[in-house]
């Protein structure tokens, strides 16, 4: 919850836009999240003061939205931060937007936003460039993109500090996945990075991001897609070096995903930075003297999606069989609740009567290829099936022909805009490559294909912020490396098959047409019965590649 404000807020829905369409009002968009110190700041500072709140109320249709529970709402209003301060007319047109205002700019905003109104009312407001329903641009596919933004690694990696770009300093942990098999190097300095400044020792967990380039100025929240993705990285750098220094920060995390941010069910979304580092500087014992950060356990079905894939990816490298059970708690809790296993429909969250979107392709993306990594870690044909459901769900509903939405066009705002997001399209083009490997099916790798194409034209723009392009790019252009074993998971060729060093393959446990006991590289004539013999065959293939 927000800190009490004097401004009369609407929460995001139709009547909101209603009220502003019939008074003909502007209206102020306030897009905050639980776990965001600034938010709270603002509210404290600026909404609860009288003379700017009673001006906010008298001239705005004042509506506030949560960015974790409306992502489509934040990706079309989103100023560069939160909280963000988004002037709209009554359609949603943007007039306007910022993110934190003190006092003096909250008021001179007001007055600026009053008198363009004023003046020209709905016609000062545009549409962004995003939202234009223009084509993607298009493009075919070919070596060149892996080689490109293996070329961005090095070009903007931060040599002195770890980590990409010399100004504020995310963690990027699929940057850090694709640095893995092409810089390991940069991918390690900056997970060393990482542990050193954003990892909280004493609770576990990981901080979302510094403003300073040496990592310093540490933001104090705790989100959970940032904490399980970067589990997985963790986990992938053990699997490639073996060493603690990796594994310890993963285990730490399990600890906090399954402990402080457990809802008994499931992963609740975020934890707030509380007092910041006057609490994250404290000891154990120190800490049980204060007020822990105030938490969110509302259950959102990409991010424990993500939590999953991230335990499994863990338990599968390690055989920590806690990771594994909170894995398969997890997935049960989510298609007991937020997914339809006979339809594939995927709800965002629901939180008492309140029921969040469905067909994001956020979310999609996220339980895709959660329960690929079931399929593959733990066996079992019922992944299989719930993820060629929403798969074929997600298809039917977002595909345009040429590229996938973020949601379905409908809603206030610009909502009813379509927007097609990069990122989320990468992450869901590789969750169909996993699911064509597991069932054989080549639609998927069809369609993944299409999803990565749609971007291709743009290929020499696209930077390390979405390194996970050229991964993909390399999986379409050069085939994916699958292993299919005979036999169930758990005996000692699937583990060993989990195990080799790239985190990038396919492995497919009860696999048809292979004898129990053996073990065989798709594609190959040769096969395995033992786990020596397997790491060859595997390392001889991807040399081949």
């Amino acid at each position: 919850m927000n800190e009490p404000t004097r401004v009369d807020w609407r929460p995001w829905g139709p009547e909101a836009f209603a009220e502003a369409e019939r008074t003909e009002t502007p209206i102020l968009l306030s897009l905050t999240a639980t776990w965001c110190g600034a938010c709270h700041e603002m509210d404290a500072r600026i909404y609860a003061e009288p003379r700017i709140a009673a001006n906010v109320n008298d001239s705005f249709v004042p509506v506030r939205a949560d960015v974790d529970r409306h992502p489509r709402v934040r990706e079309r209003y989103n100023m560069g931060g939160f909280p963000t301060t988004a002037f709209l007319t009554p359609q949603g047109e943007l007039l306007s937007g910022t993110t934190y205002l003190g006092p003096d700019g909250m008021r001179q905003v007001v007055d600026r936003i009053r008198q363009l109104w004023g003046d020209k009312g709905a016609e000062a407001g545009r549409v962004p460039r995003a939202l234009a329903d223009e084509p993607t641009p298009a493009g075919d596919l070919d070596e060149r993109i892996e080689e490109h933004i293996a070329g961005q690694l090095s070009e903007q990696f931060d040599p002195r500090h770890g980590g990409w770009g010399t100004e504020a300093k995310f963690p990027l942990p699929r940057t850090i996945e694709f640095a893995l098999k092409r810089e390991r190097q940069q991918a390690l300095q900056t997970l060393d990075a990482i542990a050193q400044h954003l990892h909280d020792t004493v609770d576990g967990g990981f901080f979302r991001f510094a403003t300073g380039g040496d990592w310093s100025d540490v933001r104090y929240e705790k989100v959970l897609d940032t904490n399980a993705a970067l589990l997985r990285a963790f986990a992938n750098a053990y699997l490639y070096t073996g060493e603690a220094a990796y594994r310890e920060p993963a285990a730490r995390t399990v600890e906090y995903l399954t402990e402080t941010l457990w809802t008994g069910i499931a992963v609740g979304g975020s934890q707030g930075p509380g007092q910041g580092a006057a609490y994250y500087s404290l000891d154990a014992d120190e800490r049980a003297d204060h007020e822990s950060p105030r938490t969110d356990l509302t259950v959102f079905a990409g991010g424990n999606a993500l939590a999953a894939d991230a335990l499994l990816t863990y338990y599968s490298y390690t055989d920590d069989e806690t990771a594994r059970s909170y894995a398969a708690r997890i997935l049960d809790a989510l298609e007991g609740e937020l997914v339809d296993v006979d339809s594939g429909v995927v709800t965002h969250y629901r939180a008492g009567e309140e029921t969040g979107e469905t067909h994001l392709l956020e979310d999609a993306a996220s339980v895709l290829t959660a329960w690929c990594r079931a399929r593959q870690v733990l066996g079992g044909e019922r992944y299989t099936t719930v993820a060629q459901r929403v798969t074929d769900e997600t298809i039917d509903t977002l595909w345009d022909g040429d590229a996938f939405r973020d949601g379905p066009a409908r809603g206030e705002g610009l909502c009813d805009r379509p927007l097609y997001p990069i990122d989320s399209s990468v992450a869901f083009a590789d969750g169909l490559l996993d699911l064509a490997a597991v069932t054989g099916e080549e639609r998927y790798r069809k369609v993944a294909a299409e999803a990565i194409e749609a971007f291709a034209g743009a290929w020499d723009r696209i930077g390390v912020q979405v390194a996970g392009y050229g991964s993909v790019a390399a999986r379409l252009t050069g085939g994916d490396l699958v292993v299919d074993v005979g036999g169930p998971a758990g005996s000692d060729l699937h583990r060993a098959a989990l195990r080799v060093a790239d985190h990038e393959i396919v492995v497919v446990p009860d696999a048809a047409g292979v004898d129990a006991g053996e073990a065989t590289v798709r594609g190959s004539d040769t096969s395995a019965t033992d786990p020596e013999t397997l790491v060859d065959r595997v390392s001889a293939a991807a040399a081949n590649r």
